[in-house]
C-alpha cells in the first residue's frame, strides 16, 4: 500500500533523526558508500539516461532542455567525487557557534542544527538528484524529491542506488523519497506543519508558482541574468575568453552570462569589441543588441533587456562608464552572478562592493559560481534570495540553530535568583589561540626577566 503525501513528510523527518543519530564518521562512509555505488552502477544508470532522452526527442523537447537532460561523460565520476568530498568536510551538526557564561555555573551554547525536512523540486536535471541527497545526507536533513517528468527513469534508478545504501547503516530508505505526479506536489505544499523549506529548482514559472502555493519557506531564484562589464582597462585576450566560457561552457546553465556590457571606448574597428564579437560568433553564439547596441552595433532588438536566453545566444549593450554599468545590472539583472573584466584594481574593488548580487567577480567567468567549484561538494541550488543563504547552497545552508543551556538548579525568581555576568567565552580553535598568545606572552615576559637577571649579574662582575 502506497504512503499518502503526509505520510512520506512524516517517514522522512523520523528517517532524519537516524540520520543524525549517526557519528560524522558514519555518516562520512555512508557518502563514500553512495560515491563507489554511482560508479558501479553508471552503465545502468546512462542507460535510463539514453531512454529518458529517447522519449524527450521523440516528444520535441527544446534543445535547451535535452542539454540538461543528459549525462556527458565524466558527470557520474564528477558526482561521486562529489560525495567524497562531502563526506570528507568537518562535522556541521551540532558545531558551536558561541558560548556564554549566563551566570555562576549556568553555561548557554548556541550550535548547528539540521532545517528538518526539506522539498527540492528540480527540472531536467538528474544529475541534481545525487547532489542534492549527499547534502542532505551530510546536515542529517529529510528530503522529498520532486524531478522533471522528462528524467523519470534516470532520477528512479539515481534514487535507487543512493537509498540502497542506507539499510546497513540502520537508516530508513524513507530519509529520501521520490515524489511522483504534480498532484502529490500540490499536496506537499499543503504540509508547513511537516515540510520546513521548499527549494525550487526550474524556471521561473516553477518558483513562482511554489511561492504562490505554499505556507512553507522557499529559498532559490527565479532567473540566471547574468552579466559580463569589459572595463576600459581589460585585457582584451581576456575579455574573449572569458566571455565565450561564461556563454559556451554550459549555455543553459543558470550561471552562464546572458548580457555583455562593453565600455564605448573599445567600439570602432580594430577595437576590443570587434574582437568579442569575432570570438562570440565563431563560438556558435548568437547576439542581440540593447538599447545602444542595436542602433549603433546594428545587432537585432533582444527579446527584453532582462532576458535568460538558456542557449548559445547572449544581449549586448553599451555603457558609458563603471556606474552606467552597475545601475544597468540592478535594473535588468536577477542578483544571480555578475563580473567585471578590468586590470584596475581599484575599480574592480568598487564593481565587487557596489554589485548587489548572490555572487561577484572579478576576471572570472561566471560559470565559477557552482557549488562544486566553490569546495561546498555540490549545492542545492543557487539562492539570490537574501535571508537564510545566498549564492551556491551547499551543508551550511541547510542548516539552522539552536540554544543549549546547562545549569546546576537555577531559577530565575522575576531575575533575582542569579547575577548575570553575560561573559562571553570563545569557541572551537579561539580559546587554544587565545590561550597560545596568554602563554606566548608570559613567556615573552618571563625571558625578558631572565635576560636582565644576566644583564645585572654581568653588571656586577665588571
Amino acid at each position: 500500500m502506497s504512503m499518502s503525501t503526509r505520510e512520506q513528510a512524516v517517514a522522512a523527518r523520523a528517517a532524519s533523526r537516524q540520520l543524525q543519530a549517526l557519528s560524522s564518521e558514519e555518516r562520512s562512509e555512508l557518502l563514500n558508500r553512495i560515491a563507489d555505488a554511482l560508479e558501479a552502477n553508471e552503465p545502468a544508470i546512462l542507460a535510463e539516461n539514453l531512454l529518458d532522452i529517447a522519449a524527450a526527442e521523440q516528444a520535441n523537447c527544446e534543445p535547451a532542455l535535452l542539454n540538461r537532460l543528459k549525462l556527458k561523460p565524466g558527470k557520474i565520476k564528477q558526482l561521486a567525487d562529489g560525495a567524497r568530498q562531502i563526506g570528507a568536510m568537518d562535522e556541521p551538526i551540532a558545531r558551536q557557534i558561541s558560548k556564554m557564561e549566563v551566570a555562576d555555573g549556568l553555561m548557554l551554547e548556541q550550535v548547528t542544527a539540521p532545517l528538518g525536512v526539506l522539498l527540492i523540486i528540480f527540472e531536467s536535471r538528474p544529475d541534481a538528484l545525487p547532489q542534492i541527497a549527499c547534502l542532505a545526507i551530510r546536515s542529517g536533513n529529510g528530503l522529498l524529491l520532486k524531478g522533471g517528468k522528462e528524467a523519470v527513469k534516470t532520477n528512479a534508478m539515481l534514487h535507487k542506488v543512493i537509498v540502497d545504501c542506507f539499510p546497513q547503516f540502520g537508516v530508513a530508505r524513507e530519509a529520501i523519497v521520490l515524489v511522483e505526479g504534480r498532484a502529490a506536489v500540490a499536496d506537499i505544499l499543503k504540509l508547513n506543519d511537516v515540510v520546513d523549506l521548499v527549494i525550487p529548482r526550474g524556471s521561473n514559472d516553477l518558483v513562482t508558482y511554489i511561492q504562490d502555493n505554499t505556507k512553507i519557506p522557499v529559498l532559490g531564484h527565479a532567473d540566471g541574468v547574468c552579466h559580463m562589464y569589459i572595463d576600459p582597462e581589460a585585457d582584451v585576450d581576456m575579455a574573449c575568453r572569458l566571455a565565450v566560457d561564461s556563454k559556451v561552457d554550459y549555455p543553459a546553465a543558470c550561471n552562464a552570462m546572458e548580457t555583455l556590457l562593453v565600455h564605448d571606448c573599445h567600439l570602432g574597428a580594430g577595437k576590443a569589441y570587434a574582437k568579442l564579437a569575432n570570438a562570440l560568433t565563431a563560438a556558435g553564439v548568437e547576439l542581440f543588441g540593447g538599447v545602444r547596441a542595436e542602433k549603433e552595433l546594428s545587432l537585432p532588438k533582444c527579446p527584453a533587456l532582462r532576458h535568460e536566453y538558456g542557449r548559445p545566444a547572449c544581449t549586448v549593450e553599451i555603457v558609458s562608464g563603471l556606474d552606467e554599468a552597475i545601475d544597468y545590472i540592478h535594473a535588468n539583472g536577477s542578483s544571480h552572478t555578475d563580473c567585471i573584466i578590468t586590470a584596475n584594481k581599484d575599480r574592480a574593488a568598487e564593481f565587487l562592493r557596489r554589485v548587489d548580487s548572490a555572487c561577484v567577480f572579478h576576471n572570472a567567468s561566471t560559470r565559477f559560481a557552482d557549488g562544486f567549484r566553490f569546495g561546498l561538494g555540490a549545492e542545492v541550488g543557487i539562492s539570490t534570495s537574501r535571508i537564510h543563504a545566498r549564492g551556491p547552497v551547499g551543508v551550511e545552508g541547510l542548516l539552522t540553530t539552536r540554544w543549549l543551556l546547562r545549569g546546576k538548579g537555577q531559577a530565575v525568581e522575576k531575575d533575582t535568583g542569579v547575577t548575570y555576568l553575560h561573559r562571553n567565552i570563545p569557541v572551537g580553535g579561539a580559546w587554544v589561540r587565545r590561550v597560545g598568545e596568554a602563554i606566548g606572552a608570559a613567556v615573552g615576559v618571563a625571558n625578558a626577566v631572565n635576560l636582565a637577571i644576566m644583564l645585572i649579574a654581568w653588571h656586577k662582575k665588571k
